[in-house]
């Protein structure tokens, strides 16, 4: 018996083995259609004089992520206006892989950061396969995976950005929560909350799950109370360190995050910006199709519901769109903090099941093209901040 044997039951090596297997199809879907992505980037971007490794690496937040990396916190530029930009506004975990990559490798921090985003965009092209086949079937998961890497900001999935390891984590928690594997949902609750600030959608479907298990089952397992206790560690322990380091307690972190212009307003900002461009031509069109993507957003969530999705991807999901579109900041952020909210694409990964299989392949190798145009020109032109 190998040590590989003794550490790893056999029974997990072949469940593990299966699911491989069954996922290989949409794994082999998404890695053709972000391939296609970043050959269309780097066409795009040599046409244009600039480098595609360079939009990928070393620009917006992928340069905050490595400053992390290489300096530590507290770096923070000074704006014009007075605004101050403080590196404690990105959460740890990716740059602690960057460093981790940096130091087990010839990498270099941008290309570790790159390197990770890549590996974890996969993981939760499983994970998100894993949850839709368990709850619809194996063809509905190949076309959830498949949606989720034709999206018009798909790029970003391939970016030195936390959203591809956040959607990882999120998505293999809500798959244990689905599966009732507490304590493991709670360890990777608590690593997607030193992601990114949305974790907490995380940390809440966990947690309104957990309360409906124990309503029905009228007890608690010590794995379930394991879990709850987790799953908040994560993000609570660092805005809680950002309130120590700023001196500001409780509400640190939510200033350090005002003076970036993030905040929670209910919409309002949004909506006024959505309003000034309806008022002009051709912002209008702009305007009405924000107005559609919206709209769009909130049918697939109604639809998630209507179609008895499980509370913990409700839950996740309306968190995950509240904060999306109700917070103030930059509004072109916001189609890529959608990129998590990967429950809506399965009413229509559900339908496209249904289809033939060359309708499919067809509708989604357009969809893949027009994902990788959009992507080339959105990074070389004003691209995500």
């Amino acid at each position: 018996m190998t040590d590989l044997d003794r550490l790893v039951p056999a029974d997990f090596r072949g469940r593990a083995r299966s699911a491989l297997r069954r996922a290989a199809p949409a794994l082999l879907v998404y890695a053709g259609v972000r391939a296609l992505g970043l050959v269309v980037l780097a066409v795009w971007s040599a046409a244009n004089g600039k480098s595609a490794h360079q939009l990928l690496t070393a620009r917006w937040d992928s340069l905050w992520y490595t400053r992390v990396a290489d300096f530590g916190y507290g770096w923070e530029t000074r704006l014009p206006d007075g605004s101050v930009h403080s590196n404690l506004a990105f959460f740890p975990l990716l740059p602690w892989l960057e460093r981790l990559g940096a130091a087990v490798s010839p990498l270099s921090y941008a290309d570790a950061g790159l390197v990770a985003a890549w590996l974890a965009s996969l993981a939760a092209a499983l994970g998100i396969f894993l949850i839709a086949e368990r709850l619809y079937g194996q063809r509905a998961g190949v076309c959830a995976v498949a949606l989720w890497a034709v999206l018009p900001v798909g790029i970003v999935q391939s970016m030195a950005y936390s959203e591809s390891l956040f959607t990882a984590l999120a998505a293999w928690s809500l798959y244990a929560v689905l599966r009732e594997r507490w304590v493991l949902a709670g360890l990777l609750a608590a690593l997607a909350g030193l992601t990114r600030p949305v974790g907490a959608a995380v940390v809440a479907a966990l947690w309104v799950t957990a309360a409906l298990t124990v309503l029905r089952e009228r007890r608690a397992s010590w794995r379930l109370v394991l879990g709850v206790v987790l799953a908040p560690l994560g993000a609570a322990g660092y805005v809680l360190w950002v309130g120590h380091r700023t001196g500001e307690g409780l509400f640190g972190y939510l200033d350090v995050q005002a003076q970036w212009g993030n905040g929670f307003d209910g919409g309002w900002a949004f909506a006024r910006f959505v309003g000034a461009m309806l008022t002009s031509f051709p912002s209008v069109l702009g305007g009405l199709g924000l107005i559609v993507g919206v709209c769009l957003v909130i049918w697939l969530y109604v639809l998630g519901v209507r179609r008895g999705q499980p509370p913990a991807l409700l839950v996740y999901c309306g968190i995950v769109v509240a904060l999306a579109l109700c917070a103030s900041g930059y509004f072109g952020s916001k189609p890529r903090l959608l990129l998590p909210a990967f429950p809506l694409l399965l009413p229509l990964a559900v339908g496209l099941a249904r289809w033939r299989t060359s309708r499919v392949a067809v509708l989604l190798a357009v969809a893949a093209a027009g994902s990788a145009v959009y992507g080339a020109f959105w990074l070389n032109g004003s691209g995500p901040p």
